[in-house]
């Protein structure tokens, strides 16, 4: 399929960046003064130039097939939204490979199913995802909205559409079970991080701190996008200094 493109800026230990159905740019735009201590290695999942297309829609195992030789360095690892899942999986295979995990907003609602958000949302994304634009109007601008795009009342703009397009045919997120409790099992530093913009984020979120005996990060003020939050970069850089390589790992969950 040909390896996908992962740039690289700055210098000091190593962050991969994992985007989700937003690009990378408009993704991590808040993030970065912190090359100025940190190497920040942006992945361009398949789909997102200059990476190649996907062999078939965005898929979320293609994306840990991807994913997983680029823990060979132990990297810290960021992802958001549909990114999280092929980095879960990636891990999941091989929990020794990264240094720490920050997970922000992932689509794992089957997490709190029995919450009434959290069912919206997932019927909401799944109909968007397998409709794309010909989904219904009302439940695309809801779901665009909670995405964090830039849509007012009027035409949604061309480059939102462009993404709806790419976007549908993905294999869904409902279908995705990572192994949780190998991660979990592992000892792994996790952040899991929210914007406060939405109950179903913040209950998913929560639930997946559960798990995983991961830190609880809420930063408000960008929706979805969490990574430009004002004081995002500062929780995340906290975060990271206190699980640098070497030092100690964190005892899992008691059961």
């Amino acid at each position: 399929m040909g390896e996908i493109a992962v740039l690289r800026e700055g210098s000091g230990p190593q962050v991969l960046l994992v985007h989700g159905g937003a690009g990378p740019r408009t993704t991590w735009r808040g993030l970065a003064p912190l090359a100025e201590r940190w190497t920040l290695a942006t992945v361009h999942r398949r789909g997102y130039p200059p990476s190649p297309p996907p062999p078939g829609g965005q898929d979320y195992e293609t994306d840990a097939r991807d994913i997983a030789p680029l823990l060979a360095g132990r990297p810290h690892v960021v992802a958001h939204s549909y990114g999280v899942l092929g980095t879960l999986i990636a891990v999941a295979a091989a929990p020794g490979g990264v240094a720490s995990l920050t997970l922000i907003e992932p689509p794992l609602n089957y997490l709190a199913a029995d919450d009434p958000d959290v069912a919206h949302l997932q019927r909401i994304g799944d109909a968007v995802l397998s409709h794309g634009m010909d989904a219904d109007p009302s439940e695309l601008r809801e779901f665009l909205r909670l995405a964090g795009a830039p849509i007012g009342d009027g035409p949604i703009p061309a480059r939102v559409a462009a993404g709806v397009r790419r976007a549908q045919g993905a294999r869904l997120p409902s279908q995705a079970r990572p192994d949780l409790d190998a991660i979990a099992g592992a000892g792994i530093p996790v952040l899991v991080a929210s914007g406060d913009h939405a109950v179903a984020h913040e209950r998913i979120c929560d639930a997946l701190a559960g798990v995983l005996g991961g830190e609880r990060g809420v930063c408000a003020g960008a929706g979805h996008f969490v990574p430009a939050a004002p004081g995002f970069a500062e929780t995340l850089e906290g975060f990271l200094r206190e699980n640098l390589d070497g030092g100690p790992r964190r005892r899992p969950p008691s059961r």
